[in-house]
């Protein structure tokens, strides 16, 4: 990877860790020369701050950090921009950086490593950078692979939500599932266009028809691993491009709505951390990957559709494409009996409105699932919430001309939504559905504004726990 390295260069610099709790004790043990250096610079105990120390020669010795403990995922991305703010770009090119890990544990040394990477990310798609990070040696005490997959994971989260519209359509994510399938000699088979009614995915059809030919509604279904081992699907919502079809967004909500296939960017994330670890599982993945275009066979308020499963669907918002092309993929999942599935989707204002952009709704038919997922959650500080499945809102999901409708116009669609995609279950598999956001508005240290990873890293270490012996 681009910011560590097994070996160190001629220029190597050691970053001392100074725990901000134990600050006062650190700095009585320290010479009369660093305490007057310390002082001149105003380095503290607060947790982020970071001091340059200087040989008599003037040349970079050493970079005191001062972090939390336990050490936090971010504290190193401080650390990154305050080393490309101090330091020379061809300095930095030529220089190592290593820290120094005896006073610190194992988590403490992931988070740090973790939070170095992502603080390095920039998106070069469209511009080239001229910022020049940092590379860090890579700890003794990190567990290489899993810090890997996790940033490259990451960081295909914030590529493919990043990329515009007309550059990432169900095609260009075709292409970027199978170069990953390549990658861990999985399986791909893609069903679209016309096809789909023929293999009865209709709703899928449906939502992405009015697209053109280049930018066809597809299936995309990829396999990995032993059949013997236990069977997870995971689900990714594909919404490519969304207009809101006929119920057209007013533009301020239009404007992210290339992200609207964050879902399904979460999904292939997590099935390539899986793949690239190696979990014992059977992996199915599945993105319906749509454009919500509007043209003159653009499906309409009002009409009646058909799903895979046979249920009848009153359309009553085609602003709400995305719970129709998972009822499909739901089904489909369902089918072949898998031990688990799991669907990410950027869905409903509403769960936005309840738990705002930085955690996910989760819900799920297992309710010993949630409160296990939730504390993983706080210790990987990547946070889900679980919300309910309460079923006296089912009527809200009721149509007097189908078996349902699709959109309720009532404040909850969180919930109504999630209500709906579990009709399309078969035989009640255990099933989680996370309604998440992928976007950062802001912008801080090691997670930048753009495309963002909102409970990856949980579902992994869930998915570790559960099925790692």
């Amino acid at each position: 990877m681009k910011n560590y390295t097994t070996r160190t260069k001629k220029q190597n610099i050691s970053i001392r860790p100074v725990f901000a709790d134990d600050f006062e004790s650190w700095l009585r043990k320290q010479s009369q020369a660093l305490k007057a250096r310390i002082k001149n610079a105003s380095f503290s105990g607060k947790a982020g701050k970071v001091l340059f120390h200087y040989d008599k020669a003037g040349y970079l010795k050493t970079i005191f950090v001062t972090l939390k403990k336990p050490v936090q995922l971010y504290d190193a991305a401080a650390l990154v921009q305050a080393i490309e703010k101090e330091c020379d770009p061809g300095w930095i090119e030529k220089t190592t950086f290593t820290l120094e890990e005896h006073t610190l544990t194992d988590k403490d040394v992931l988070n740090f490593t973790l939070g170095w990477g992502l603080a390095c990310y920039t998106f070069e798609y469209y511009k080239k950078s001229s910022r020049t990070s940092p590379t860090l040696k890579w700890p003794q005490k990190v567990e290489k692979g899993y810090a890997q997959s996790t940033i490259d994971s990451i960081f295909l989260i914030r590529n493919l939500v990043n990329r515009s519209a007309i550059d990432l359509g169900p095609a260009e994510l075709e292409k970027e599932i199978k170069e990953i399938a390549k990658n861990h000699k999985a399986n791909v088979k893609v069903i679209k266009g016309e096809k789909l009614l023929a293999e009865n995915y209709p709703l899928i059809h449906t939502v992405g028809m009015a697209s053109p030919k280049e930018r066809e509604p597809r299936l995309i279904d990829l396999s990995w691993g032993n059949k013997e081992d236990p069977h997870i699907t995971l689900v990714g919502k594909g919404v490519c491009f969304d207009t809101g079809g006929l119920n057209i967004k007013p533009t301020q909500y239009m404007a992210l709505m290339k992200k609207d296939m964050g879902g399904a960017a979460h999904a292939l994330a997590l099935a390539n951390m899986i793949m690239s670890l190696t979990l014992p599982v059977y992996l199915r993945l599945l993105i319906p990957a749509v454009e919500n275009a509007i043209a003159g066979n653009a499906y309409r308020p009002g009409d009646v559709l058909q799903s895979r499963k046979g249920l009848t669907v009153e359309n009553t918002n085609t602003d709400a494409e995305g719970r129709l092309i998972l009822a499909d993929a739901l089904t489909a999942a369902s089918e072949e009996r898998p031990d688990l599935i799991i669907d990410f989707a950027t869905l409903t204002g509403s769960a936005r409105a309840a738990l705002g952009p930085d955690i996910p709704a989760l819900f799920s038919n297992n309710d010993a699932f949630g409160p296990d997922i939730q504390k993983i959650s706080f210790e990987k500080e990547d946070p889900l919430w679980p919300m309910p499945l309460w079923a006296p809102y089912k009527k809200h999901t009721e149509s007097m001309i189908a078996d349902l409708n699709n959109s309720a116009s009532l404040p909850g669609d969180l919930i109504y939504s999630a209500l709906f995609l579990q009709n399309f279950l078969i035989d009640a598999p255990d099933w989680i559905h996370i309604d998440c956001y992928a976007w950062e508005h802001t912008g801080k240290a090691g997670r930048p504004k753009g495309g963002a990873d909102t409970g990856l890293r949980t579902i992994y270490a869930w998915l570790n726990e559960r099925y790692r012996k």
